[in-house]
């Protein structure tokens, strides 16, 4: 059962209210309780209360993870036009004494079946701030992003000339070129530009060094396009566009649950890097149609992923607060899965119709 603390910095003459809205009364009850079977049940395990000036109260409350985002939203919306009024929110590892899943309930709520908008609201994962702060943190374009990218195009480097399975995987757990993929999903699930513009910057940067890089060392060294791991990625078929759109979704579904060790195997599987590196290795060796090969299966992966990931992120419920700032959401989000349905869409064509024999198994 995962836990999250939340702490609330107010005026201290809103203490009532507070409590007004964590209480028992049913108008509040049914925006932030959780489907329980055929009962409701309130998030919040635990309260407590703290002065630390004349004029500001902390209170900090203990919450279930999955229950947390309608708590947040009713208090956001409650309390968002007060001065000094903040969130904080903490992931717990343990609490003592334990808490028990079943208790909480109370008499007299709801034990009709949820609404399907409720249901939609009320989906078994993080926050959205805490999703959102997790991803945006992970679109920063920082040296270490910069560092790893260039560890990680090596090994692959490596992998793929010494045909060498084991090396090439480690190339795809070091590369952490998935974070802003995922980032840019959630920035079309939201509309969020500032989001979807440092996604894509960090992305390219990526990409780019990745390319350059591994031009110079296929100019540099002698490549053999007839190795397996290299001649492997030179075609695209309907299984890798099958399996990015998977990984996508079990990308996407780690950050939600907060389980971000899926993140591993997702990266393994989608294998975003190794298709790159040897696009540029045989563009460097002079191997131009073979090179389009790999980059094909590059995009395939790229766009598949993205579009999982968009689609995954609005199955489980995360959409922006307010009314407008949803609707302004809405239409960002469907010119992006257009956009990317269309982009599949031509690859396909141009890989199992084109007039590319070198591209197809």
């Amino acid at each position: 059962m995962a836990l999250r603390l939340i702490e609330i910095n107010l005026p201290k003459n809103k203490l009532h209210e507070v409590e007004e809205v964590i209480s028992g009364r049913k108008e509040v009850l049914d925006l932030i309780m959780q489907p329980a079977e055929s009962s409701w049940k309130i998030p919040v395990r635990g309260q407590w209360k703290t002065r630390f000036s004349t004029d500001y109260i902390l209170i900090r409350m203990l919450v279930l993870a999955e229950g947390s985002q309608g708590l947040l939203d009713l208090l956001e919306e409650t309390f968002s036009g007060e001065v000094g009024f903040r969130i904080n929110i903490f992931a717990l590892e343990a609490s003592y004494p334990s808490i028990s899943e079943e208790g909480s309930s109370k008499e007299g709520n709801s034990k009709e079946s949820p609404s399907p908008e409720e249901e939609k609201k009320h989906k078994q994962r993080v926050s959205r701030e805490e999703l959102h702060n997790d991803l945006a943190e992970g679109a920063k374009t920082t040296s270490i992003y910069v560092f790893m990218i260039i560890l990680s195009s090596i090994v692959a480097t490596i992998g793929v000339m010494n045909n060498n399975v084991a090396v090439i995987i480690g190339a795809m757990v070091i590369a952490p070129i998935l974070t802003p993929n995922v980032s840019l999903s959630l920035a079309t699930a939201l509309g969020d530009l500032r989001l979807a513009k440092r996604a894509l910057k960090t992305l390219f940067l990526g990409i780019l060094i990745a390319i350059v890089l591994s031009v110079a060392l296929g100019f540099l060294l002698p490549v053999d396009p007839s190795l397996q791991e290299i001649s492997s990625r030179t075609n695209v078929g309907l299984m890798d566009i099958a399996l990015a759109l998977a990984s996508g979704a079990a990308g996407a579904l780690s950050f939600t649950s907060a389980a971000p060790a899926v993140l591993i195997g997702v990266a393994v599987a989608v294998a975003l890097m190794p298709p790159l590196v040897v696009f540029g290795l045989l563009l460097g060796a002079g191997y131009f149609s073979l090179a389009l090969g790999a980059l094909l299966l590059f995009l395939a992966n790229l766009i598949s992923v993205n579009l999982a990931g968009v689609v995954t992120f609005l199955a489980q419920g995360i959409e922006p607060r307010t009314w407008w700032e949803a609707k302004n959401a809405k239409e960002a989000t469907v010119v992006a899965i257009v956009g990317w349905i269309l982009l599949l869409a031509m690859l396909i064509i141009v890989v199992f119709f084109g007039d590319y024999q070198i591209l197809k198994p």
